[in-house]
């Protein structure tokens, strides 16, 4: 793929993005979810995405963004049984390189939001690159920001592999929208990220960009000053 010319690429790569000490609820997010023909970026793609806004600490729907994508190669049956996307869905779909524009647009100058982001930030600075840019957003994950939650709610230890999405926001008290669609769970998620948020609010005021990129770090516990101080105090 060659976009070089692309004004969608130019303004992608020219853009600022929210400074770490922006309070959240003034910020602006882009959550995304993608499905995929698998799991190994090497050799699966991407067969949608769905792109839903958070501002001001509410879901805005007014440029929310679902697209099929027809990869070079279709799902197997495998892959066909979790997001139901047949050929037969795909075959008349874009390819990725006909969307590129509609994709760049969606990530422009904001943070991502993502349950386990690290498969979309995988997947995304795979397509990126044939795009010949890196994905430059910063990333925040819900299955991350959940840990930080339940640690504090029920003062045990932090589990470290992720609560899956669905079951996730049931214990939020919040609805699941089309599981394993694209653009069901990027609503999903979007609603989960300001529950979450939310709540962690309740220890870190203003709570910021940077404290969510943080605690969203898969490098480890980077929980930020106050919400560790508290968690450190209660034995956890």
């Amino acid at each position: 793929m060659a976009l070089t010319d692309s004004g969608a690429l130019r303004d992608y790569r020219e853009a600022e993005f929210p400074p770490d000490p922006t309070p959240w609820r003034e910020a602006a997010f882009t959550v995304i979810d993608l499905e995929m023909t698998g799991l190994d970026p090497g050799t699966a793609e991407i067969i949608s995405y769905a792109a839903v806004t958070v501002s001001g600490g509410t879901v805005r729907f007014d440029d929310e963004r679902y697209q099929l994508i027809r990869p070079r190669r279709m799902p197997d049956w495998d892959t066909i049984r979790i997001h139901g996307l047949r050929e037969v869905d795909l075959e008349e779909a874009p390819t990725l390189d006909e969307v590129a524009d509609g994709l760049l647009e969606a990530l422009t100058g904001r943070p991502i939001v993502a349950h386990v982001a690290e498969v979309e930030r995988t997947f995304l600075a795979a397509a990126l690159s044939e795009f010949g840019t890196e994905l430059r957003n910063p990333a925040i994950d819900t299955a991350a920001l959940d840990r930080w939650v339940r640690r504090l709610r029920n003062q045990a230890p932090a589990r470290r592999d992720p609560v899956g999405l669905s079951d996730m926001v049931r214990s939020l008290g919040l609805p699941v929208h089309r599981p394993h669609h694209a653009d069901g769970d990027a609503l999903t998620t979007a609603q989960a990220f300001i529950a979450l948020a939310a709540y962690l609010e309740v220890f870190e005021r203003p709570l910021t960009v940077g404290a969510l990129q943080r605690i969203s770090d898969p490098g480890g516990d980077a929980a930020p000053g106050p919400i560790r101080r508290l968690a450190q105090r209660l034995g956890l």
